[in-house]
């Protein structure tokens, strides 16, 4: 029986000895080991079930799933081979928590901004169990829009079922601020209980109703269109507000409840701590929260949205534009947190928030060129990124989730960046044009020019019916999806050797399955041949006449073996089998006569089907792409006709041996596994045009 996915990921990552800690977020598995070096990445991302493997700073490591990673990570907890995972070493150590050892991870010098990704990790963690809900209460809410918008049910706020629907997905926005705490608390190493029920201080029906007692005084803010209000509590003036849904409060309370929690355990005897260290602290926070930290969080939420809403009444172009423009970059990084927590707190200030639309278009733009993945994958039989891309497309349009996405597909392949910006820009201007021509009015009566919405939405083909001005919204991210899309599809996603390894990859696929379909199709044949003997034998000089039997050498040089090359990718053959050739003259040629299928726009590789079928790769230099076509001279055209012995191009040699790499000329047979054989002739010198491969067919 063949092992199960979870036990293929631990072999994987090293066995269980080399684990330290693993968590998980709404995607991938966020391992910490003991030595990352041991980690095999190329089994992981060819792994059926895993989108893609990504190496993180220091020892941490993160296995892409897809939404099943839940699923997936109790499996790995529930392994035999687990149970003492994480353990110390026989120095003595007892076993480390995944706090400690995260604490660790944390201590090891990691640059002169440690201190950020800290940050950026407490923001993120904060969130992150959280996202399942809300993302559950943003889909009730776009449903119960939907069918309010269809008619199918009455938009009546007086109605007993209405009110009971709402509370389903209102309470998750409302009781947010307790999560957050809870969540942030858990990650400075504080009892997270204690945290939750700190900030629930703030949310009780007894605080609220302050707002209503005789000695509190309140002046209308005309700006937010709301009321601030101030309670004397023995004395002392308190600033009132409305802390449901509040995201900034909870991060600054956990934050010092952090400083006075583990304060408190270092002079309190441990004997006594269980009791004493939770009265003192809600006494202490809780006062600090009600007095100084809820009102300088909320002063602070006020601030960055009042700021934000201003740049997209006064500059809606620069911000429509910028926001998708930005997102790609910000989401690998787990940068986004912070504008997450800025679309919560404009819900909670302004009562609309204007960040998710420009952010929907960028959304799109990633799920369209995954889209367009998919269908080179299935046009070119490439099984596995058909797998990949239809789980995160799947993922993105459903969900709204661009992990898989990212980690599966983008950023192993570089170029799809290029494209997909182009969309996430096209997007932008069309939501800013748009939103500028067809303003949305809010609920207070505000015109605002733009997208908006009062939810916290996953912005998912589901998530549509919660956007005010839905039509603008809805043509943003469909330009922004078919142009990513058609880019793709257009220009491709790949190198020309990864096209060509796909290629090639399902050619021998087709030639391990074509012995059943011979047998077949035998006995049909059989009775054909003795009609159609007389005709063979006519036709053989022909064919034989025009078959492809040699490969000339592409450059002037000395002749190696691929082993001897220095690149693991095409010594391994899955590119075919070919030579190296170390020139020594800078004109590189057609080794065979056929029509060019690729012709890199760097000048570094091109690719020649003969008449007959046999696929060549000429490939100047190793890593020459990254010199973007500098002292490359390209002579041809794809779709283009060359005989053998035509120039392709010129190649300032000096300049690839300055610029760090090497000059080496690989030249390979794409379709090897489809021929008899292949047969390099190497360790010799040559000139432009002598016979270097030998084909039997």
């Amino acid at each position: 029986m063949a092992d199960s996915l979870a036990s293929q990921i631990i072999t994987a990552i090293g066995g269980p000895e080399n684990v330290r800690s693993l968590t998980h977020c709404a995607t991938r598995l966020r391992f910490e080991l003991a030595d990352a070096s041991k980690v095999d990445q190329n089994a992981l991302e060819h792994m059926k079930g895993v989108l893609g493997a990504v190496p993180q700073s220091g020892d941490r490591f993160q296995v892409v799933i897809g939404g099943g990673v839940a699923t997936v990570y109790e499996n790995i907890m529930h392994l035999p081979e687990m149970a003492n995972a994480g353990a110390a070493s026989a120095s003595g150590e007892g076993q480390k928590s995944n706090a400690d050892v995260k604490a660790e991870a944390r201590s090891k010098a990691r640059g002169k901004v440690a201190w950020l990704d800290s940050f950026f990790e407490y923001l993120a963690d904060s969130f992150r169990p959280i996202l399942g809900v809300l993302l559950g209460a943003s889909i009730i809410f776009a449903l119960v829009n939907l069918l309010i918008s269809l008619n199918v049910i009455p938009n009546d706020e007086a109605s007993a079922g209405w009110v009971f629907v709402k509370a389903i997905w209102k309470g998750v926005f409302y009781f947010l601020p307790i999560m957050v705490a809870y969540n942030a608390s858990k990650k400075l190493k504080v009892d997270p209980w204690l945290g939750g029920a700190i900030m629930a201080i703030l949310m009780t029906p007894q605080f609220t109703s302050l707002i209503d007692a005789k000695t509190t005084t309140c002046v209308e803010n005309a700006a937010l269109g709301t009321k601030s209000c101030t309670a004397n509590i023995f004395g002392i003036p308190m600033a009132l507000s409305d802390y449901s849904g509040n995201v900034f409060v909870p991060l600054l309370m956990a934050a010092v409840l952090a400083l006075v929690y583990h304060g408190l355990k270092k002079i309190i005897p441990e004997s006594v701590q269980l009791v004493f260290v939770p009265f003192f602290c809600m006494i202490i926070v809780g006062a600090l929260t009600a007095f100084i930290i809820g009102p300088i969080g909320v002063w602070v939420g006020n601030g960055l949205g009042v700021g934000l809403a201003w740049m997209n009444t006064h500059a809606p172009f620069i911000f429509a534009i910028i926001i998708p423009l930005l997102y790609p970059f910000l989401v690998p990084l787990g940068l986004h947190w912070p504008l997450n927590a800025l679309m919560l707190m404009n819900i909670q200030t302004l009562g609309y928030d204007f960040i998710q639309g420009p952010m929907g278009v960028w959304n799109f733009a990633c799920f369209g060129a995954t889209a367009g993945v998919l269908f080179i994958a299935v046009r070119d039989k490439d099984k596995d990124m058909r797998q990949t891309a239809l789980g995160a497309l799947a993922a993105g349009l459903l969900g709204g989730v661009s992990e898989p996405s990212l980690y599966g597909i983008h950023l192993r392949y570089k170029l799809v960046y290029k494209r997909m910006l182009v969309g996430c820009g096209l997007g932008g201007v069309v939501i800013a044009v748009l939103g500028w021509l067809f303003p949305s009015v809010t609920a207070a009566g505000q015109t605002v020019h733009g997208v908006t919405t009062t939810a916290f939405a996953f912005t998912s083909l589901l998530t549509i019916p919660v956007f005010d001005q839905m039509w603008v919204y809805a043509v943003s991210i469909a330009v922004s999806f078919l142009t990513s899309f058609f880019l793709i599809i257009t220009f491709d996603y790949r190198t020309p050797e990864q096209k060509a390894e796909v290629l090639a990859r399902a050619a021998a696929d087709q030639k391990a399955a074509a012995p059943a379909v011979e047998a077949k199709e035998a006995a049909p044949a059989a009775a054909a041949t003795t009609a159609t003997a007389t005709a063979t034998k006519t036709e053989a000089p022909a064919a034989a006449a025009a078959a492809t039997t040699v490969v000339n050498a592409p450059v002037a040089g000395h002749v190696i073996a691929l082993d001897e090359t220095g690149d693991p990718v095409f010594a391994s053959r899955a590119l075919g089998e070919g030579v190296g050739i170390q020139p020594t003259d800078s004109e590189v040629v057609a080794p065979v006569s056929g029509v060019l299928q690729t012709v890199a726009e760097t000048g570094h590789a091109f690719g020649i089907k003969t008449d007959d079928g046999v696929e060549v790769l000429v490939h100047v230099g190793i890593d020459t792409v990254k010199m973007n076509g500098e002292g490359f001279a390209v002579k041809v055209k794809a779709d283009e006709r060359v005989n053998a012995g035509d120039p392709l191009v010129s190649v300032d040699f000096a300049k690839v041996k300055d610029a760090g790499y090497s000059t080496t000329t690989l030249m390979t047979v794409l379709n090897t596994a489809a021929l008899t054989s292949v047969t390099p002739k190497t360790g010799i010198d040559v000139k432009a045009g002598d016979e270097v491969i030998d084909i039997q067919r």
